[in-house]
């Protein structure tokens, strides 16, 4: 399984779940298989997030492709509105 989404079930910011749901319907609707990676189980998830991103700040959602940073929402919705996303998500 290469694309591994980070994303947390635990935040009280509406920006972060509303981005999470947008990518992972994205990502359904475009039939590509993903991994979540619930950063809210443990900190030692969110720090590996972050390390992987290179930003200590980081906040999901953040796509790789296995240990492969492919980048933020911002960057996903670049790709997704230059249709894009199989090399933003680095498929192709």
């Amino acid at each position: 399984m290469g694309i591994k989404l980070y994303y947390t079930t635990v935040t009280a910011s509406r920006t972060v779940k509303s981005q999470q749901a947008e990518v992972m319907r994205i990502l359904d609707s475009k039939n590509i298989q993903y991994k979540l990676v619930d950063i809210s189980v443990g900190g030692e998830l969110r720090d590996e997030m972050r390390s992987k991103a290179g930003n200590p700040t980081a906040v999901p959602p953040q796509l790789f492709n296995e240990d492969q940073y492919c980048g933020d929402y911002e960057m996903f919705s670049e790709a997704v509105e230059a249709d894009t996303v199989d090399q933003f998500l680095k498929l192709a």
